[in-house]
Order: C-alpha cells, then structure tokens, then sequence
C-alpha cells in the first residue's frame, strides 16, 4: 500500500519571541528569502516610521513603502510601486490592515510576502486570505500564506492593548465556527477537513483555558501562536471554514449595516461567538467565552460596543446574507427577529447572573 501524504502550505519560518525584530535582516537571509536584502517593505505612517528608522541601519537595500490605509486601492497602488524593481521578497511591517494589503500586493506581483505583525488583533497575519476595503464595503481575497511570520513580543506589548486583546476574540471564536462546520456536516453533508479543525480547535482551546493576560510573554506567545496555527489551518482547508461561522457572519453584517461604527474585528466575533453558542443550546459555553471575554476586557453585548439591542438583532438576521452558501446555526435555525430578540433577552439575562 502506498504511503499517501499532502503538502501543507506553511511558512518557511515562524519566529515569536523577545527581540525577535533585531534579527529580522539575518532571518531572511539565513532563510534564502532575502540573501542580497533587496526588499520592499510596507509600512504604516505612525508606528511603522518609528520602526524604519530601527531597522534601516541593518536593511540598506530595502526600499520603504507607507500605506495609507486598508483598501484594496492601497493594494493596487502598493503593486504598482514594487512591479519589476527585482525585489526578493515584500515585507508587511504592521497591524492587521497593512498585512494584508502587503499580502495582496505580493499575490499581484508574484513575489513571496513575509508578515512582521506588531499588533496580534486578529488571525489575519498567517492566513491566505486578504481582507481589504472597497466600493462595496468590505471584501476577502485568496492570496498566498506568507513565506515568513515575525512576531516580536516586545513590539507587541507597545500596540494599544485593545488590539491585542481583540486577538483572543477572534481566537476563541474558532470553537463556536468549528461548531457551525460541524453542524453543516450533520445537516449538509459538507465535508470537514479533521487536520484542519484539530488546528483551529487547538488553538481557541489554548488561549480560552489560558490563565494569563495580555501582560504576560507566556500568554502572549499563546495567542500569537494560535493565531498562526489559524492560518495554516485556513490554507490546509483552502476556505476560511475554520475560523468563520456565524460569529464572522454577525461581525461582517456589522460592517455593512453600520460602517461608520465598526468595532475592531475580534470584538465583534468573540461577542458574535458568545450569542451562537447560545444559540445551539450550548449555554455552559456561552457562559464560559463570556466569562474569558469579560477578564479580557472584550466586550460580551452589544450596547458594550455602542450598539443597541435592534441594531444587534438586524444584524443578526441579516447575517446570513454576508456568506451566500454557508451553512451555520443561524441558516439552520432560520431565525426572525422576534425569535432573535427573545434569544437575545435569555443570552443576555444569562450573562448578567
């Protein structure tokens, strides 16, 4: 019998510690990414400056791009500036948005994209998907996972807390999407990819039953590592099935519905993962994400992120809209928005004891 293997696409290297941007010129070239350091990097106006003048002393061949914001004009632009200067590799030096601008540039320009993450808000930073802004609001593109993840705790713990804090929402949010793709194998038929779900399982379970917070390396070299070990999981499946479920549906109709008060993208899906455990009848696991949120200092309800309890239920029944095809416990349920606001009220009595 024929031993039978599949390839996982992966990073080259993934290194998550201390100090860990101090080596970034010497990592990509004892990797073979970048031996001769012509590099591109994408960087942000604010924190991404403070950062060049750090690095530039040991990147003399790198040229430095700003990205104005997380468009997918941005993206477009970005492109056009790198195309056929003979870069080696392009380098996205941020927080979610330039990551993923600088992953869709590379994808267009057919050059391999390494990701230095200085915020862990979401699981973005590893994944093959590119979320950028456009006319229509808001939208995700296949793109290749990053050859190199660079995650340098002592940066991370300069970001505002509130965007590492929004990682463990997106984190934990696995188990209740793991919870929609397997619903949808019951239901459907839909397949589940068990290597990839034990990927993503891992990783909500690890920071949900994380003792820490967001000022220990301990916890926060958890967090990133989930976040990473999301991504991969998301290239081994080829979809985002494994981080997405209803709570990325109720985080998306957010967007559309009220683009001007967007929450950051983990708030949203970890208060959005609560309400679908709830849902499903899960109530001990709704109680326990609302628990590891509140220590988080994440928001559990709506009205905790400026919204009211209509607004959260239109979004609720618009949600399923957001992912034409995907089948989660609010397309099984089929809920009206009397029937949401009556499980909104229980979830909510639930939560406040």
């Amino acid at each position: 019998m024929p031993v039978l293997t599949r390839l996982i696409p992966s990073p080259l290297v993934v290194d998550i510690s201390r100090g860990a941007l101090d080596g970034l010129a010497a990592l990509l070239a004892d990797q073979r990414i970048s031996a001769s350091g012509r590099l591109a990097f994408a960087i942000s106006g604010g924190s991404g400056q403070v950062l060049r003048a750090r690095l530039e002393p040991a990147l003399p061949g790198a040229d430095w791009y700003e990205v104005a914001d997380g468009t997918i004009d941005s993206a477009v632009r970005l492109a056009d500036g790198i195309k056929g200067r003979r870069y080696d590799a392009v380098v996205g030096l941020g927080g979610g948005k330039i990551i993923d601008v600088t992953k869709y540039a590379a994808a267009r320009v057919g050059l391999p994209m390494a990701a230095v993450a200085t915020n862990l808000s979401h699981d973005g930073l590893c994944s093959p998907v590119a979320t950028l802004d456009n006319d229509n609001g808001r939208g995700s593109y296949g793109v290749p996972t990053p050859i190199a993840v660079v995650i340098d705790l002592d940066v991370i713990r300069e970001a505002p807390a509130r965007f590492v804090r929004s990682g463990i929402g997106d984190a934990i949010s696995n188990l209740s999407s793991l919870a929609d793709w397997e619903l949808s194998r019951t239901v459907t038929g839909e397949p589940v990819d068990g290597l990839a779900a034990a990927m993503a399982r891992q990783a909500g379970e690890a920071v949900l039953r994380h003792p820490g917070g967001v000022a220990d390396d301990d916890f926060l070299t958890v967090l990133a590592e989930a976040l990473v070990l999301t991504g991969i999981a998301m290239s081994i499946s080829g979809d985002t099935r494994p981080s997405s479920g209803a709570c990325h549906e109720i985080s998306h109709a957010f967007d559309l519905l009220y683009p001007k008060r967007r929450a950051l993208h983990g708030e949203q899906v970890g208060m959005g993962a609560a309400f679908a455990m709830h849902l499903r009848g899960a109530r001990e696991e709704a109680q326990a994400f609302a628990r590891v949120l509140s220590r988080h200092g994440l928001p559990v309800l709506p009205e905790e992120i400026g919204f009211t309890v209509d607004e959260f239920v239109r979004a609720v029944e618009y949600a399923p809209q957001t992912r034409p095809g995907r089948f989660t416990i609010l397309e099984h349920l089929d809920l009206s928005a009397d029937r949401i606001r009556d499980a909104y009220a229980d979830h909510a009595k639930t939560i406040r004891g």
